[in-house]
């Protein structure tokens, strides 16, 4: 892939909400995606701390369906609708990435090496980030909007029940994914003389 190529992609991947169920490739395909970002991102010390769980059909629907009940119990029912509106927009996807952190690995690396014990949780975080961008700029390549959530931790001991997951892994992003059905918003941009300096 050639550097325009890349910076392409990068351009493309924006935060879209208006989705469809409608498939646009394999959900073989995703799960190439999923592997190859988990395989190849960095992380500190080689820890490979971040965890992925890919969410299809039913329990796609299912998790943003135990997120509106649990949010109908923290919100008010006179202004629940545009909460409402924001959860069948993300119901509306094909599917949804739960991005996670093994708490158990972290605090293995900081026995390990006890000297950088304090960056552990940072840095695990940093590598988290990297995957859900090149998670979401893949995804857009193929066809598909995502947007991030963060509906943690409200959601977390509702899933982990659910769908056995480790206790050690701690919630950091959802990702509903699908066909785009609405163009990105308009992205103003801060002046780039003001974000990067160039010494020579």
């Amino acid at each position: 892939m050639s550097t325009e190529a890349i910076f392409e992609a990068m351009k493309k991947r924006r935060s879209i909400y208006g989705i469809s169920k409608e498939a646009v490739t394999s959900d073989e395909r995703i799960q190439e995606i999923v592997e190859q970002v988990v395989l190849h991102t960095p992380s500190a010390f080689n820890s490979q701390t971040a965890r992925i769980i890919i969410l299809f059909g039913d329990k796609h629907d299912q998790l943003w369906d135990y997120t509106t009940n649990i949010l109908k119990e923290i919100v008010p029912a006179d202004s629940f609708e545009p909460t409402q509106q924001k959860m069948d927009s993300f119901k509306a996807g094909y599917g949804t990435i739960l991005f996670f952190e093994d708490e158990a690995v972290i605090r293995g690396m900081q026995d390990q090496f006890q000297a950088y014990q304090d960056k552990f949780p940072v840095w695990s975080q940093q590598a988290n980030g990297m995957h859900q961008y090149l998670i979401w700029t893949l995804l857009e390549a193929e066809g598909y909007g995502a947007s991030l959530q963060h509906y943690n931790p409200l959601i977390d001991e509702k899933i982990k029940a659910e769908w056995d997951i480790p206790e050690s892994w701690t919630l950091i992003a959802q990702m509903p994914f699908g066909k785009p059905t609405a163009p990105a918003g308009d992205k103003e941009f801060k002046p780039l003389e003001e974000r990067i300096r160039t010494l020579r």
